[in-house]
């Protein structure tokens, strides 16, 4: 039985993470969060104090470790890192590695490892254009970055942090610049992807959007 992919993409604050999961588990896919295995590679970059700057050595780092899901637990060398990785650090530490063509050949070949296991929605900012290219529907959320960066801030707030909307706002637009103009696989909207716009759409009429797409897809 061949297990299908679908792919959801898009920059910081689209909404790609939550919809993606609800979509998942309405199909009964597995769910792919590749965001949450960079955040793992950078907790693994910065505790073997390797210069996140050098792309070589981040490489040799990500070599000798291993990264898997288990639900919506992340594991690092068989620990549970799912609460660690999602720190403002952490998040910006993985933005900055995720430059890196040893990085990024590296992940890229653990994300498509879950296909051999199981039928997956995976989300992220090059699944669909890089990773899984042939993946049977491909999506790419959209958001006005204002209402991207009002996103962020209630999930920073949610967790007990206090940053301001415009320190949001300013780092989400850096996250875009830095995702959009990496020579390795720059964010990019997939050839024969959907573009849906979230900005005044919440999650379940998201979710709806792209069931009723993958559906008519998978039927045909």
């Amino acid at each position: 039985m061949k297990h299908r992919a679908i792919t959801i993409d898009g920059p910081a604050g689209s909404g790609k993470s939550s919809v993606a999961r609800e979509v998942a588990l309405r199909l009964g896919f597995s769910f792919l969060d590749t965001g949450a295995l960079y955040r793992a590679a950078a907790l693994a970059i910065r505790d073997a104090g390797c210069d996140a700057n050098d792309n070589d050595a981040c490489g040799r780092v990500l070599q000798g470790i291993h990264i898997s899901q288990d639900g919506g637990t992340t594991l690092l060398n068989g620990r549970d890192v799912s609460q660690e990785i999602r720190t403002p650090e952490t998040s910006a530490l993985a933005s900055a590695i995720a430059v890196h063509p040893s990085v990024r050949g590296v992940l890229v070949e653990v994300q498509r490892s879950f296909l051999s296991r199981s039928s997956l929605v995976a989300e992220g900012r090059d699944t669909g254009s890089v990773v899984f290219p042939d993946a049977d529907v491909k999506i790419y959320l959209h958001a006005d970055p204002e209402e991207r960066a009002r996103r962020r801030h209630a999930e920073l707030v949610a967790k007990g942090m206090s940053p301001a909307m415009e320190t949001v706002l300013h780092e989400m637009k850096i996250r875009d610049e830095r995702d959009e103009g990496r020579k390795e696989s720059p964010l990019v909207i997939p050839e024969s992807a959907v573009v849906v716009d979230t900005t005044h759409l919440n999650i379940q009429e998201v979710v709806e959007k792209i069931l009723s797409l993958v559906r008519e897809r998978l039927t045909d």
